[in-house]
């Protein structure tokens, strides 16, 4: 691409989001979005990812990957790896979920991701109402995976990098259905809680996993 068209898509690119109440300063151009996967489930890590795309190859079909079917999102995850100035994943483990809490190791986890750019970007825009503390100026957007495109791409790629992984987990844990509900509270994996008890990917600071371990407790002493 020519200078001139990538300089339009940079400009077209920050129209968009001053129509959508996003304020950035016009130079900005390296613009990172910035999402999570697993906030709820009660089992296995919180995901996050910063994905910078270009302005001078844009990737149609992006939405919010809960609007997409699992194929699709394998498929822009593809195209996203390919054509993005850059990205990157982070994570906070379990037992960084147990002791911090749930937001705090979100918030870890996405700068996490952001430090995995490679680059600094020169404007981050994340996904919610809270933005971690970052080394360049930021913005919360809520519900951004609907109407970023950037936030739309990085909700992608931590959905199916957190999807993936918690399919590899089931075959460490069998018994939970972890591939099917990917660690969310579904009353199957409630009362495999119950049943078995819960594993070491299982969040104990979350009520329904430490609920389910005293229920488990209860029955082997009785």
């Amino acid at each position: 691409m020519g200078k001139g068209r990538q300089q339009q898509g940079r400009r077209e690119a920050i129209a968009s989001g001053a129509q959508l109440g996003l304020e950035f300063p016009i130079e900005a151009k390296l613009i990172a979005g910035v999402d999570e996967a697993g906030r709820g489930p009660l089992a296995g890590p919180v995901i996050a990812a910063a994905v910078i795309l270009d302005p001078a190859r844009p990737i149609e079909g992006l939405a919010d990957s809960k609007a997409l079917t699992s194929r699709r999102r394998d498929e822009l995850e593809a195209v996203i790896r390919r054509e993005a100035l850059a990205w990157a994943v982070g994570r906070a483990e379990v037992e960084e979920i147990d002791t911090l809490n749930i937001l705090q190791a979100t918030l870890l986890a996405m700068q996490r991701a952001v430090a995995g750019l490679g680059v600094v970007p020169h404007y981050v825009l994340v996904d919610g109402n809270r933005c971690p503390e970052l080394p360049c100026p930021a913005q919360a957007v809520v519900r951004g995976d609907q109407t970023v495109q950037a936030i739309c791409a990085a909700s992608i790629l931590a959905k199916v990098a957190r999807d993936r992984e918690m399919v590899e987990l089931d075959a460490r844990y069998p018994g939970y259905g972890l591939a099917e509900h990917k660690g969310y509270g579904t009353g199957a994996h409630l009362e495999a809680l119950r049943t078995h008890g819960p594993t070491a990917i299982h969040r104990r600071s979350f009520a329904p996993v430490r609920l389910a371990l005293e229920s488990h407790q209860s029955r082997l002493t009785k």
